[in-house]
């Protein structure tokens, strides 16, 4: 993992949920090598149960999970007043998966076949600016 910038300051924590291993694992290891403080769940009752033990900088929400998918995850966080930005990670391309997300809350709406490292981790430094 690469050095945190500033070592007397808390590293940012970011909730990834994604319940494909290798998605999620390639992202939490990009972003712990790019200095972010990651925690991984795999289904939509693990990221509730995370955000009330640690409410994150940033959110990477996967739609299509086991338990609570990631429509309900939002309704629950709007519901609660969380303020966090929650960025949406789907391999849903339509303009209806997108309009529902916005419409329940998502900052963002990123479709995984069009991810990669680099689009990945500029999203993640402009949330984290604003944080």
């Amino acid at each position: 993992m690469a050095p945190h910038p500033f070592p007397f300051m808390p590293q940012p924590y970011i909730l990834l949920a994604e319940d494909d291993l290798t998605i999620g694992e390639m992202m939490r290891l990009t972003l712990e090598e790019s200095g972010y403080a990651v925690r991984s769940v795999r289904d939509g009752a693990e990221t509730l149960a995370a955000v009330e033990e640690r409410a994150p900088v940033l959110l990477f929400l996967d739609l299509l999970m086991p338990k609570k998918d990631g429509y309900a995850v939002l309704e629950s966080l709007r519901e609660s007043g969380h303020a966090f930005p929650v960025v949406v990670l789907s391999n849903l391309s339509d303009d209806r998966s997108r309009q529902r997300c916005t419409a329940l809350g998502a900052a963002s709406y990123f479709v995984k076949s069009n991810m990669d490292e680099e689009a990945l981790l500029d999203l993640v430094k402009e949330y984290a600016r604003r944080a």
